[in-house]
């Protein structure tokens, strides 16, 4: 294993080989990473209590801390966008969310599929947010229903980073 990805106490990542993950990001423990997900510079998943799956081709962001405390794992599903600085603790984000920078979701929230979690958000421990939500505030609360528009630009912008991350590991390749 790498020296940014560590087993603890016997519990090991699971990554799948399409994975990118900065060398400056740090997985530890049963962390779970499908297909085409992307870890970004200084992200950290901390899955040392309980597990923290990523579904494919999701991107954590930058500076990010997704940690998963004892009996409330971390469920990230398919294209979620977890954005600068954001906070995933122990919560369920489903496929299609875009978490905004600086964005915190707590223990047992759930965060329904084609959601928007606004910049500097708090989602606090065990609201759980309906599909197709903009969420603004702190304590977030729902503001209105994501539009069509919204939620094509989220996967527009997951596979942006999908295809980035691309070029970020053929650019390492090159420099072995």
């Amino acid at each position: 294993m790498a020296n940014n990805i560590s087993s603890f106490q016997g519990k090991s990542p699971v990554i799948h080989e399409t994975v990118f993950i900065d060398v400056s990001a740090r997985v530890i423990g049963e962390a779970i990473l499908e297909e085409g997900v992307s870890i970004w510079p200084m992200a950290v998943l901390r899955a040392d209590s309980s597990p923290v799956f990523i579904g494919k081709r999701s991107a954590v962001l930058d500076l990010c801390l997704i940690e998963s405390p004892e009996g409330s794992p971390v469920r990230i599903g398919n294209g979620v966008l977890i954005s600068h600085g954001a906070i995933i603790h122990g919560a369920t984000i489903s496929s299609d969310v875009l978490i905004g920078a600086g964005a915190i979701v707590l223990d047992d929230a759930s965060i329904g599929e084609g959601s928007i979690i606004g910049t500097g958000s708090i989602v606090t421990p065990r609201t759980v947010i309906p599909s197709n939500s903009l969420v603004l505030g702190s304590p977030g609360r729902v503001i209105r229903e994501t539009t069509a528009e919204e939620r094509e630009n989220i996967k527009k912008q997951i596979n942006g980073l999908y295809h980035k991350s691309r070029t970020y590991i053929k650019e390492a390749c090159l420099l072995k």
